[in-house]
């Protein structure tokens, strides 16, 4: 499939991306699926760190840079020198939206306030992604997702009981902050059909992970009680974790009490049903560890692919532990598109995971494989600000671009 074609939902609309690494990439990329114009910024020479976050590269280009920045054209720009940033307030006043996620102070530094927005680009949304947000003590400091997934608690409720708090197996943070931030750009962009004026949002990981404890977070708030690690299982709800079969193990996630009699007679023990330690959930989870003792003595006379067929036969819900490549190569996943291939000037046939959401008006797209480093330069310089050839070269010469 090469690259499609769609008006999109944010049609019209220009994004200037002065991001790097993975939230405010991944952010933006969302924002080009759905039909923006993105020109992500990059410093000369070198380009977003990820460029060379590898191995695996395919076609020269590292697989990290190539996961989350479709739909992106690149323009580098020294942003550190004068001649930089008037080409950047030249095209903050040409965009609609500019996110980025430098250390505080730094577009300001370069003469880009808030202030200054509002004179010179007053409907533009700035979106500022950071580490610990602009207040508070920590706010100085530098976010880095596995930092952050320690100090919001998530780690210490990851990993099994008794032993240590765990990560989990992708920058969740930095991925949770990117839909964020996405979500209040679109939002900024709403007000603005109203007011006729853009503003300053902010999300930063930190408040992203706290915001990620959810009912957990809840249940302490309220409580008191601290919380702990339960492996695979769920605080709240029993059976909902990993039992072995014959083969391997099988994903197991009881609901409610009428779904949990229909579990205990496919297993073979309808009498579990009426077992006053597990009728109703909360006892269920205050005997969690006789039950799941005896769910997974039962299950192991059979192999996953037979308990899956006769639950999902009684409406229990359960699933097999994928692999990621038996997950991207699923059939189910391959229905819904969300394995999609685009032309790219080096790789040649680049496949990339798809896009998560559907409109039935503007239905988003892939229209661009990734950039490569400038790709887009004097398209941009010349096209977009009219900067005439002679001056593009100059500035060429000068290590501006």
């Amino acid at each position: 499939m090469g690259a499609e074609t769609s008006g999109g939902a944010l049609e019209g609309l220009r994004v200037l991306d002065l991001t790097r690494i993975l939230a405010g990439p991944l952010c933006t990329q969302m924002l080009g699926d759905m039909g923006a114009d993105v020109i992500k910024v990059e410093p000369p020479g070198a380009g977003d760190d990820t460029r060379t976050w590898g191995p695996p590269f395919i076609g020269g280009e590292s697989a990290y840079f190539l996961g989350v920045n479709r739909n992106k054209r690149s323009l580098t720009l020294n942003m550190g020198v004068k001649a930089g940033q008037e080409i950047l307030q030249q095209l903050l006043k040409k965009s609609d939206v500019v996110v980025e996620n430098f250390k505080l102070g730094t577009l300001e530094k370069w003469g880009v306030t808030n202030e200054w927005l509002e004179q010179n680009a007053p409907r533009v949304i700035r979106c500022s992604i950071t580490g610990y947000g602009s207040s508070g003590p920590d706010s100085a400091l530098p976010g880095y997702d596995f930092i952050l997934q320690a100090e919001s608690g998530l780690m210490s409720i990851c990993g099994e009981p008794g032993g240590t708090p765990t990560k989990y197996g992708v920058a969740i943070v930095d991925v949770v902050t990117g839909l964020y931030a996405c979500n209040v750009i679109v939002s900024a962009l709403a007000a603005r059909n109203r007011t006729g004026r853009g503003q300053h949002v902010e999300v930063c990981l930190y408040d992203s992970g706290i915001a990620m404890l959810i009912n957990v977070a809840s249940s302490y708030l309220l409580s008191g009680r601290d919380a702990r690690r339960y492996g695979n299982g769920h605080p709240s709800i029993v059976p909902y974790t990993t039992y072995p079969a014959a083969d391997g193990l099988i994903a197991v996630a009881v609901g409610n009490d009428a779904q949990f009699a229909r579990f205990a007679g496919t297993a073979g023990h309808p009498e579990w049903a009426q077992d006053e330690r597990f009728a109703k959930n909360p006892a269920r989870v205050t005997h969690r560890e006789v039950l799941d003792g005896l769910i997974a003595q039962a299950l192991k006379g059979g192999s996953t692919a037979t308990w899956i067929g006769k639950l999902r036969a009684a409406g229990v819900p359960c699933g097999p532990i994928n692999s990621v490549a038996g997950a991207l190569d699923d059939p189910h996943t391959l229905a819904r598109g969300m394995v999609r291939s685009v032309k790219h000037p080096t790789v040649g046939d680049l496949r990339m995971v798809g896009i998560p959401f559907r409109f039935s008006g503007t239905p988003a797209a892939i229209r661009l494989p990734p950039p490569l480093l400038g790709q887009h330069t004097e398209e941009v310089l010349g096209g977009e600000l009219g900067i005439p050839a002679a001056r593009i070269a100059q500035l060429r010469a000068d290590k501006v671009i």
